[in-house]
């Protein structure tokens, strides 16, 4: 309630338009669009929520990332530090799990990864 209203359609709708721009690589758009994100109050730190917001504007492009899907990237072997720009590294990791799995011929989107990897994080 600290912004007027237009200002976060605003950001919010530049932050749509950066993950949903087919024209740059996903992690590339992640990234965008998290870092326009990070203005809006309650989006500086942490990536989850961000990265929800981001799943309803391009679902079939971007994924949740949250503590459970960190571990569970983690049990497979994955790093992922905290440093600023984690969720367009996050993506990138899985990007390279999709194509993992299309080499297997599995048809995931982003958002079935992000569930496998939350399943599997809670699970340990």
């Amino acid at each position: 309630m600290s912004l007027p209203d237009l200002e976060v359609r605003t950001t919010t709708a530049r932050a749509v338009a950066a993950v949903c721009d087919e024209r740059v690589s996903t992690p590339v758009a992640a990234s965008q669009g998290r870092r326009l994100l990070s203005s809006l109050p309650g989006f500086a730190k942490g990536d989850a929520l961000a990265s929800a917001v981001l799943v309803a504007a391009a679902p079939h492009r971007m994924a949740v990332y949250d503590t459970r899907a960190h571990r569970g990237l983690e049990l497979l072997g994955g790093t992922l530090s905290s440093s600023p720009g984690r969720y367009g590294r996050y993506m990138r990791l899985i990007d390279d799990l999709l194509n993992l799995a299309h080499k297997h011929d599995h048809t995931w989107i982003a958002r079935d990864v992000d569930l496998a990897l939350y399943w599997l994080g809670r699970s340990h």
